[in-house]
């Protein structure tokens, strides 16, 4: 193989890795909260590593692909996403965030569904985020992002 060839696959290779990470790094979460938070008129979320560890310690544990809370020691709030293929972070969050449709801020309750999952992206007294993805056994996807401090009081309004 020529050296040109050689270099060609490699880059070839770096390449299809760089897009197999796109759209899970820690700032494409974190955009991808900020983007919906804004929206609401709360203060951005950052990237805390001891929370991402948290989380990737916890995801590793769910290869099974089963959607369990992991309780968080109550340190945490949690969401978590799972898909029976690829499933990429900023996709995870655009799940949670669609839920926005069924939350009602006048009543601060979930109206024709799901919405909790959104409440806590959007918690305005959440600062710090980690999350974490596996591959499942199953070929699967599991997506878990922790939040410290949690959300998700009852009678409190997110934002």
């Amino acid at each position: 193989m020529s050296s040109f060839s050689l270099l060609y696959v490699l880059g070839l290779s770096l390449i299809m890795v760089h897009i197999a990470q796109a759209q899970n790094s820690p700032s494409d979460y974190v955009n991808a909260h900020n983007a919906a938070r804004s929206q609401v008129g709360v203060p951005n979320i950052v990237w805390d590593n001891t929370v991402a560890e948290f989380a990737q310690n916890y995801a590793n544990k769910r290869k099974d692909c089963q959607l369990i809370h992991s309780g968080g020691g109550g340190r945490y709030g949690e969401n978590l996403a799972g898909s029976s293929g690829d499933l990429s972070g900023t996709n995870a969050v655009k799940l949670w965030v669609d839920e926005k449709r069924n939350y009602n801020h006048g009543s601060n309750s979930c109206v024709g569904g799901e919405c909790l999952h959104y409440t806590q992206v959007v918690w305005k007294n959440s600062k710090r985020l980690g999350c974490a993805k596996v591959r499942c056994n199953n070929g699967g996807t599991f997506i878990t992002c922790n939040y410290d401090p949690p959300g998700n009081y009852i009678g409190q309004s997110p934002y």
